[in-house]
């Protein structure tokens, strides 16, 4: 359905914006102007976690509350500047008395909490490279992230190590250090070959020479799921945080005086780079809050908390949708000022839902985790295209392409639908992924990063978002790759093979839907279907487990020995089949 454009006028805004979206503007920007509005090491040199606290913690923003942090009771704990830095401080001492060098990995399965923060920017003042885990995933996934990433330190709860970890330890040589803490953020029982991270901090010093790290230098590692083979491990460095900035003033419109809510959770790159970087860069408070999604509560959340600008995720804004509007005008938002939203497309209705129900249209945004930061958005400014992602940012530039058969590159015009394609550099700008070195050159043809998303671009240059252009699920904002649900399947006794697909889902985006096909011996039923999803769960997590599973005989194949997934998208969807010539027996 087409809705009409959303048209603002300035004057209206309650702040004046960071960004005034003109071509004046766009000519006169500049990352290298914008660079100076960072501090950099004392002596030299550049580090995430300084930027973010520090330089904050040094100057008169000492005593404002940098994170807001909610209990389950209703109540909450505020942490200051001066404090954060203090006990980051302490948790790099540890990590020094352990003898972690600079370098290392650390990973951080952590909920939405003081030791998120702790465990993030703590290693990053050490000079770590941080990886954090999404908590949902279950023992595989982590296992394989953490083998990837050759992980030699964790920070994680004692729950969820009993839970998730320890089953699995014995397949992670390079794992040296794990630290605890309990659920409610306090000291832990003794738990074989592991170390109280609070007891360990109690006994560390509060002063810490932070590392000597660079722009270039190392500092995130994120895993996202390709359509074949492993996750894959994008690694970005400390001169991240220069986009991380610049993207929160111009995209969010963040101002120091606001309060700030990102409700991504910390293992998925938004819940890094706009949950914990941005707002502390930019020296505004964070709501910090990590209870599982409840309408009710998180419309106390905005209301209570005064919060003025919230950045969630289309999920969250259907399931708001679901629960209905009358819950949501039984509450009153007069200082929410900007809504954002990233993860997947926002549809027309749920940008025009906001503004009828909430007060505010919701502002969609593109990027990717390659990216580090936000590339394309609806700005406080902007007159908003429900259904668009935008424009490109500035210091962003953005083409439509179509990669030739020779490698080159043919740019499109207006409405027809190509690749997204992004000119590099850019500071947050991935640098490899992990082990894959020739992966990496391949996105990239000259100057062009390409993204693998199809995208039109219209005659006033708004940004639309077609498909994605693999086999790529995108469920609840999460990106879950084939190859990893099926090979998890397959570990069942009764599992010859496994394909799985996404299907459409008003709510999540796509769900996962798996075909199996059985081992000699075995014999499909309801007691193996749901034996079969309740091993998908127990391996994967409920996010990435598949919700459906039906059973064939036999999968279909290219006669090279592929799996058709797209076959089995059409036909259960009821969708044209296409070239079915390759395939193996296409009766």
């Amino acid at each position: 359905m087409h809705l009409p454009m959303i048209k603002k006028k300035l004057t209206g805004l309650p702040t004046k914006p960071n960004w005034l979206d003109s071509e004046q503007a766009r000519a006169a920007f500049s990352w290298q102007v914008e660079a100076l509005e960072l501090a950099g090491l004392p002596g030299g040199g550049m580090n995430l976690a300084y930027e973010a606290v520090d330089r904050h913690a040094m100057g008169g923003a000492r005593e404002q509350t940098a994170l807001r942090i909610l209990d389950r009771q209703g109540g909450h704990r505020d942490i200051s500047f001066g404090q954060l830095s203090t006990l980051t401080n302490r948790f790099a001492n540890v990590l020094k008395t352990l003898g972690v060098a600079p370098g290392e990995r650390l990973f951080v399965l952590c909920g939405q909490g003081l030791e998120l923060y702790l465990g993030v920017l703590g290693g990053l003042k050490l000079g770590c490279v941080v990886s954090p885990l999404f908590c949902a995933f279950g023992p595989e996934p982590i296992e394989t992230r953490m083998r990837l990433g050759e992980g030699s330190v964790l920070l994680t709860s004692e729950s969820l190590y009993r839970r998730k970890i320890a089953a699995i330890r014995q397949h992670l040589p390079a794992l040296k250090h794990v630290l605890l803490y309990d659920a409610e953020g306090g000291d832990t029982n003794a738990v074989e070959g592991t170390l109280s991270v609070h007891r360990l901090l109690a006994e560390a010093a509060d002063d810490f020479d932070i590392a000597r790290t660079t722009v270039d230098s190392p500092a995130l590692l994120h895993f996202t799921s390709g359509t074949t083979g492993t996750p894959k491990g994008v690694l970005h460095v400390h001169g991240a945080a220069l986009t991380h900035r610049v993207t929160a003033k111009y995209a969010l419109d963040l101002h120091p005086e606001d309060i700030y809510w990102c409700s991504a959770d910390p293992g998925w790159v938004t819940g890094t780079s706009y949950g914990i970087f941005a707002p502390l860069l930019l020296g505004v408070t964070s709501v910090v809050e990590g209870n599982e999604f409840d309408a009710e509560r998180w419309y106390r959340i905005l209301e209570k908390q005064q919060v003025t600008v919230w950045y969630t995720a289309p999920t969250a804004i259907r399931l708001l949708m679901k629960a209905g509007d009358t819950l949501a005008r039984s509450h009153r938002f007069p200082c929410l000022r900007f809504i954002a939203s990233v993860g997947e497309p926002l549809n027309p209705e749920a940008v025009w839902w906001g503004k009828e129900v909430l007060g505010l249209p919701i502002h969609d945004n593109w990027w990717q985790t390659e990216t580090g930061g936000i590339m394309i958005a609806n700005t406080v400014s902007m007159a908003i295209k429900p259904g668009s992602m935008g424009k490109p940012l500035p210091g962003v530039e953005a083409a439509i392409v179509e990669r030739k058969a020779d490698g080159s590159l043919v740019f499109l015009e207006e409405n027809e639908v190509g690749e997204l394609a992004l000119k590099r550099p850019w500071p947050a700008m991935f640098r490899t992924y992990l082990g894959q070195e020739e992966r990496y050159r391949q996105s990239f043809v000259g100057e062009w990063y390409l993204s693998g998303d199809l995208v039109r671009r219209d005659a006033d240059g708004y940004f639309w978002f077609v498909s994605r252009g693999d086999d790529v699920i995108k469920s609840a904002g999460h990106l879950i790759g084939p190859f990893e649900v099926e090979s998890s399947l397959m570990e069942h006794p009764a599992v010859a093979e496994a394909a799985v697909i996404g299907k459409p889902d008003p709510l999540l985006g796509e769900t996962v839907k798996a075909f199996v096909s059985l081992k000699s011996g075995f014999t499909a039923s309801p007691a193996l279907h749901d034996e079969l999803l309740g091993h998908g769960r127990k391996r994967l997590g409920a996010v990435v487990a598949p919700k459906e599973l039906a059973f064939m005989q036999a999968l279909p194949h290219t006669r090279s020995g592929k799996l058709m997934r797209r076959l089995l998208k059409a036909r259960e969807l009821g969708l044209p089949e296409g070239d079915t010539s390759s395939l193996e027996n296409p009766s």
